[in-house]
């Protein structure tokens, strides 16, 4: 596509730093920068994808603002598939503040969320679900998640579902000529020609579906949130979890008065953890606000960590914070074992009952392994992500890809009960039409700008 203005934005984050980049692109890319960047040769004589040294200075009154890096990129072989000039600046707020004005005032407009992405795809560069893998990318939090965000960028799912589409248009093509030339009589063969392919297609729609709890673990994450009485070492737990000391640790019941999250990998799932105030009846307002939270906290969580003192065994607070948890996912730990002896541990596991339980001295740094494993294998068992394995990480797409199947579904119905070839396309176009919405090869503009608004300007 052919985009009439010309649009710029800071690509790293604002703020004071080494270096601040400057993204410029559209048709008149060059033509702005080279109004306000000055170097020992003129812009048209720069080869394209070299960096120059130069100034950016203001043409009317000769100010230089600073000294810069150029990038000069000729389409087509760019991101957007544009021109594209980027400018490696100071990164002070100040400089780059100057030096986008300059942009602007000389014939570029600012960006717009995630404008440049818009413009890779509209332009054909990548596809739709290449281009939400990039924000899948960006946001990241462990090397699992980001190595299925890379598959998604390089199009091995988009590549698997174009496939799967190609094969329904050509399957559509066969009906058509099948009504087209009744005179030939084969109907009957296309019939089950179509039968048995669209039964294979529902059954790749279906594995790929069926990969989305994966996915969706590896890109989301999972909500942790360490409940129990005061004082039972849930700031100290939330401490070794994430390596350093995110929360306070008194002897003091009560410290704890508010919520406290921190983001951490275990075994490779991304994970949200949640310290709360210690949950007992208190009359101290401040307090009870904290225990109210940590009500809410523990109703939208998806796994409970429940810690029991071994020193005093299972109190009466203990019973009423398990009683709220009936029926939740969830995981006991028995902490401060160093504090009892076996004997007591045992009595303490006898009245838990047959939840997940599990001992540590979190003080000792002991059990903290055994909690990980046994939070990962609660939501996943074996690896992760297959190698070769392309995952459904995308709410959207498996939306789609679910829609996908029904469609199918219908169509192999219709087909059993007799139906006319031609009768059964509708739900094959219906199937390939939610397959391009993926790949945005058949897309609805609100549902694009709804995907496109969830990038950061620069990207």
């Amino acid at each position: 596509m052919h985009f009439e203005d010309t649009i710029a934005a800071l690509s790293t984050p604002y703020g004071t730093g080494g270096i601040g980049v400057i993204r410029i692109s559209g048709e008149f890319a060059f033509s702005v920068a080279a109004k306000i960047f000055i170097s020992s040769q003129a812009m048209e004589d720069i080869a394209s994808h070299t960096v120059s040294y130069g100034k950016i200075v203001e043409p009317e009154s000769k100010e230089m603002i600073d000294e810069v890096l150029m990038l000069k990129m000729a389409k087509p072989n760019t991101f957007t598939r544009e021109d594209v000039v980027e400018i490696h600046c100071h990164g002070g707020i100040v400089v780059i503040n100057r030096v986008m004005e300059l942009i602007f005032k000389y014939g570029a407009r600012p960006a717009e969320a995630g404008e440049f992405t818009k413009r890779a795809f509209l332009n054909g560069r990548i596809d739709l679900s290449q281009a939400e893998a990039i924000i899948d990318l960006i946001n990241s939090k462990t090397v699992e998640s980001s190595k299925a965000a890379v598959s998604h960028l390089e199009g091995r799912l988009s590549g698997k579902l174009k496939s799967l589409r190609e094969e329904l248009v050509e399957l559509l093509a066969h009906i058509e000529v099948t009504v087209d030339y009744p005179e030939h009589d084969i109907e009957e063969i296309t019939g089950e020609k179509v039968y048995d392919s669209l039964r294979q297609i529902k059954s790749e729609l279906c594995n790929l579906a069926k990969t989305f709890e994966r996915g969706k673990l590896l890109r989301d994450g999972i909500n942790v949130v360490i409940a129990g009485k005061p004082n039972v070492g849930k700031s100290s737990l939330l401490n070794q979890l994430s390596g350093h000391t995110r929360a306070i640790v008194t002897d003091i019941p009560g410290t704890t008065r508010d919520i406290i999250e921190e983001y951490v990998n275990i075994k490779g799932i991304p994970a949200k953890i949640t310290d709360t105030a210690g949950i007992r009846a208190t009359e101290d307002v401040v307090e009870k606000i904290g225990v109210d939270k940590a009500y809410r906290a523990i109703d939208e969580a998806d796994l409970i960590i429940m810690l029991v003192a071994a020193d005093t065994g299972v109190m009466s607070e203990d019973r009423e914070i398990l009683k709220g948890m009936k029926g939740r996912k969830k995981i006991i730990l028995i902490n401060k074992t160093d504090l009892a002896d076996s004997s007591r541990i045992q009595e303490i596991r006898r009245e838990l009952g047959t939840d997940i339980i599990l001992e540590a001295s979190v003080f000792m740094d002991q059990g903290i392994e055994g909690l990980e494993t046994a939070i990962s294998e609660m939501f996943y068992r074996g690896d992760i992500a297959k190698n070769e394995e392309v995952l459904l990480t995308n709410a959207r797409h498996k939306s789609l890809v679910d829609k996908a199947a029904t469609a199918i579904d219908q169509a192999l119905g219709s087909f059993e009960t007799g139906m006319p070839l031609d009768m059964v396309t509708i739900d094959i176009k219906s199937s390939a039409d939610y397959i391009g919405q993926i790949t945005g090869e058949s897309i609805d503009e609100a549902v694009m700008h709804n995907i496109f608004s969830r990038f950061c300007i620069g990207k």
